[in-house]
């Protein structure tokens, strides 16, 4: 019987460290990019159950754990896009794909997660370029609900989910009247119609805070003994941005409108996030004094004035870093499908003047924190989860190929509809019963 017992011991012992070696790799030969430290040639990423446990350039390795052979290459912490409609959109033309507007103003319980689409066939191309944790808000509106912050794999929105709520979006209404013109939607409108409608959205944004602060009062006072007060699930939602538990992401691209919404939320005390942001730069000394952070979206558009040179966009993420701006660079949210071009933003702004270990922080460690999963996301270090990429390049370079990836740990699919037609093209038979000449191509 002691045999048997010892041996049984013994067997679930050997059983134990089989199950952590199955969970357990290594990243070896490869240069490694902390992105929060100076890079390591030749370094060692081990990861474990689905986390980073040791960085460096000889660390030690667990029994049994795979190895992954990065000679070569680099490797990176997953990009991350801070403001996005993915899951949400699938083809712009098509109104059946579409999930992201609201009927209606005010819409603060609209919810993004539970309408993620896991199976949007956006996903994979998108990961395929090196983003693999993504933002997704609703929109339609002014106060148009709450974004959550989701891995790019997994069966459904429950498994993908990493934060929700994340923030609670507010659109700013536009601060100045526009020239009448058939191709702007908001100018066929007459000035005095846009004066009108700006009013009208600004007292509904003023009234829906002031109605949500009321509520909270009554809820609380509620569960002290005092009168009994309905749900409304509406206001409910508004509860963690009054408590700053999330900020309120407020999309402001003008001048007035970043000057209003910090005016705003300084008499409402909010905690606010700018996003858009083209004027961001010009109220850069009030961001910096009110601690609030911009989301860049606008790195490749053209000028919007006339007086503008060519460049204004691209330069801004180097102005903001210079006056010591808290700020990450997206794409703008309003098309999917061109999320896989995030590394380009960031390269953009690299090429105008923002420092080029600034440029990869801004698409990885600086959204991270200003999305409030620093902890998990955005650099490679000890505790944080190994979402990872390896790359044969610099992953701003549009030359440079993801080769491999994980999410939480999990190996990442690379292949996509973009690469399942490359190759369904590459092979296809010519009429003289060969193949095409790209068959032949490497």
């Amino acid at each position: 019987m002691k045999t048997l017992a010892v041996a049984t011991v013994l067997l679930a012992l050997v059983l134990a460290r089989s199950a952590l070696a199955a969970g357990s790799f290594v990243i070896a030969g490869g240069t490694v990019h902390p992105v929060s430290g100076p890079e390591i040639p030749g370094g060692m990423v081990v990861v474990e159950n689905g986390k980073i446990t040791a960085v460096g350039a000889n660390v030690s390795v667990p029994a049994g754990a795979e190895r992954v052979d990065a000679t070569g290459l680099q490797v990176y912490p997953g990009m991350i896009a801070a403001n996005t409609v993915l899951g949400l959109q699938e083809i712009g033309a098509v109104r059946s794909t579409r999930d992201v507007n609201e009927v209606g103003n005010i819409n603060p319980n609209a919810r993004a997660k539970v309408a993620l689409n896991a199976d949007s066939e956006l996903i994979p191309v998108t990961r395929a370029n090196g983003v693999l944790t993504a933002l997704s808000a609703t929109a339609g509106g002014v106060i148009t609900g709450t974004s959550v912050v989701w891995k790019l794999q997994g069966w459904n929105w429950e498994e993908m989910s990493i934060k929700d709520p994340a923030a609670l979006h507010v659109h700013w209404p536009n601060m100045i009247t526009r020239n009448r013109s058939w191709w702007d939607e908001e100018a066929v409108k007459s000035e005095e119609d846009q004066k009108k409608e700006r009013e009208k959205n600004l007292k509904e944004i003023r009234d829906a805070f002031d109605n949500a602060k009321a509520y909270m009062k009554a809820r609380e006072a509620m569960a002290s003994g005092g009168a009994r007060h309905d749900y409304d699930v509406r206001w409910e939602a508004m509860i963690p941005a009054l408590k700053k538990q999330i900020p309120v992401f407020v999309h402001a691209d003008e001048y007035l409108q970043i000057e209003s919404a910090l005016e705003f939320a300084k008499s409402e005390d909010l905690r606010i996030v700018i996003v858009g942001g083209r004027d961001s730069w010009r109220l850069a000394d009030r961001l910096v004094a009110a601690q609030v952070p911009v989301i860049y979206e606008e790195t490749l558009s053209m000028p919007r004035r006339s007086w503008e040179p060519y460049d204004a966009a691209y330069t801004v993420p180097q102005k903001l870093q210079a006056a010591g701006v808290t700020f990450c660079i997206s794409t703008g949210a309003d098309d999917a499908s061109n999320l896989r071009n995030l590394p380009y933003e960031a390269a953009m702004a690299a090429a105008f003047g923002l420092p080029k270990d600034e440029a990869l922080k801004a698409v990885t460690l600086y959204p991270a924190k200003i999305l409030g999963v620093a902890d998990r996301l955005g650099s490679i270090e000890p505790g944080k989860d190994a979402t990872l990429i390896v790359t044969d390049g610099d992953p701003l370079e549009i030359e440079s190929h993801v080769k491999m990836a994980w999410i939480s740990g999990d190996p990442v699919d690379l292949s996509s509809r973009h690469t399942r037609l490359y190759d369904k093209y590459r092979n296809r038979p010519r009429t003289d019963g060969g193949v095409s000449k790209l068959a032949a191509a490497p």
